[in-house]
């Protein structure tokens, strides 16, 4: 095997690992060490290179950056398991009850403050099908659209921060959480907005697709219907504050706003009075997983990502990118393809751990901010759980979903969010505005942080020793090179 051809044979292998069903985080490490053993069988590649994974292993105990996961998560489970989304559903519906649509803008309004104050899909999307879609079938809602609103709505968790995405993204593109966020909040909101227009535009076509509710339904008015707007909706919004407005104002760091988040979730429980023993180790057991679940991907990917490197993975990847025709806007269109074909297959952490690491610094070296391309595709992979037959979302709505509801059902009523969703990332890319307009921060577009990404994801080219022949094999140049790259990974 010729070193020039280990890189894209690497890709490709773990490709077809993943498709097989084979779990991600083991994936990825396997291929990582079959092309290791390969590369150094053939000298290649050092047998010194793996000395790397342990200080890589310790790094990422020692990311700050990663704690606001399990603060998120659990902040989200303990809101969504004490009743909150309940609360908020059926005060909101009462308050549009009267409108056409009236009971789908309640759930798409749900939907971002779930999103704003638990960041978890499967959280938001169960909770709004086990409440809301047996009523607004009650009431004569078509099918279709009823699905689509509950599934589109839940996965603005996805973008709306606290988005766990954002944070993972801003991880591997190595910039900052508090500018994810601010860039990613007025994307989120304008697909709410799109979203009620769709809403609204069927409920001119289509009137009985979305039926307002009859009088008898409508059970809090006047001064009830004030006070239970108050006291169900003031909590959650005074907790967004907490969490997101301490962090943009700049008062507290990701991290420090999740572990308030957490704290504010379990005080509401108490509050409310339905903090129990048992939703409290729901909630944690739940936490554990998905926390260990992120760090065995992200071990699985260091592996992965060393060979990948040592076998000059990055600057295959780069000169293949850097080729296209149309510059910025040529990477960009193409890449978002790629990753609306993947979400087909892969979930967002695959496609976060495998794919951004390989294309940020392609992006950088493009002159693209990183923080708009990140938001861009943060949106791109939120239709990862909305794509049939596989989107998560699907899945999570058909779990809870009455007898009477097909999966047909499900899937064409999520085509039209679905379409949405796409059409946002085409806004992004035509108005990079949206997003860095309202960055308070210095986005990484210096030279000294391209230089910090760079490094951070290449390895360095050898150096030309005295006396070499230029025409040197492909393997002494693969060794070196794995020799510089063991230096850079160690510190040495």
């Amino acid at each position: 095997m010729s070193f020039e051809m280990m890189a894209p044979i690497m890709f490709g292998t773990l490709i077809v690992f993943l498709l097989i069903g084979y779990p991600v985080a083991f994936s990825l490490a396997a291929v990582g060490m079959l092309f290791s053993w390969i590369g150094i069988h053939y000298d290649l590649l050092r047998p010194e290179l793996l000395q790397a994974l342990p200080r890589q292993v310790f790094d990422i105990m020692r990311n700050d950056t990663l704690l606001a996961i399990p603060f998120f998560t659990f902040m989200g489970l303990i809101l969504e398991r004490s009743g909150m989304a309940e609360d908020m559903l059926d005060t909101i519906g009462q308050l549009f009850g009267r409108l056409r649509g009236g009971l789908a803008y309640a759930v798409i309004f749900v939907g971002a403050l779930l999103a704003a104050t638990t960041g978890v899909v499967a959280a938001s999307v169960i909770s709004m099908g086990l409440i809301s879609l047996p009523i607004m079938l009650r009431y004569g809602y078509n099918k279709q659209l009823a699905t689509g609103v509950i599934a589109a709505s839940g996965t603005l968790a996805q973008i709306i921060p606290p988005s766990l995405v954002l944070i993972v993204l801003a991880d591997q593109m190595g910039t900052s959480v508090g500018d994810m966020y601010a860039g990613a909040m007025v994307p989120g909101l304008l697909l709410c907005g799109f979203y009620v227009l769709y809403v609204l535009l069927v409920t001119l076509v289509r009137p009985h697709w979305a039926p307002a509710l009859p009088p008898e339904a409508r059970t809090l008015r006047g001064l009830a219907l004030l006070r239970r707007v108050v006291f169900v909706m003031i909590p959650p919004l005074l907790l967004i504050f907490l969490v997101l407005g301490t962090i943009f104002l700049g008062i507290a760091t990701p991290t420090e706003g999740g572990a308030m988040g957490a704290v504010g979730a379990l005080i509401l429980a108490l509050i409310n009075r339905r903090l129990r023993l048992d939703l409290l180790r729901q909630a944690m057991e739940s936490t554990l997983k998905l926390s260990t679940f992120v760090v065995f991907i992200l071990i699985g990917a260091r592996v992965f990502r060393i060979a990948f490197l040592g076998v000059d993975g990055d600057k295959w990847v780069e000169h293949l990118l850097t080729s296209l025709p149309g510059g910025a806007t040529g990477f960009l269109i193409v890449v978002n393809l790629l990753v609306f074909f993947l979400a087909f297959f892969l979930d967002f952490f695959e496609i976060a751990f495998i794919l951004v690491p390989l294309l940020a610094p392609v992006a950088q070296s493009l002159g693209i901010d990183l923080v708009w391309f990140g938001v861009i595709l943060a949106v791109n992979m939120q239709t990862s759980f909305m794509h049939p037959p596989f989107g998560f979302a699907l899945f999570y709505l058909r779990s809870v979903a009455p007898k009477g509801i097909r999966s047909s059902d499900i899937y064409w009523g999520a085509v039209p969010f679905l379409v949405i969703q796409v059409l946002m990332v085409g806004l992004l890319i035509a108005m990079p505005g949206i997003v860095t307009h309202f960055l308070t921060h210095e986005t990484v577009t210096t030279e000294d942080n391209a230089a910090a990404i760079l490094e951070q994801f290449q390895a360095p080219a050898a150096p030309e020793a005295s006396g070499t022949s230029p025409d040197s094999s492909p393997a002494t140049s693969g060794s070196d090179e794995s020799s510089d790259l063991l230096k850079q990974m160690t510190g040495g």
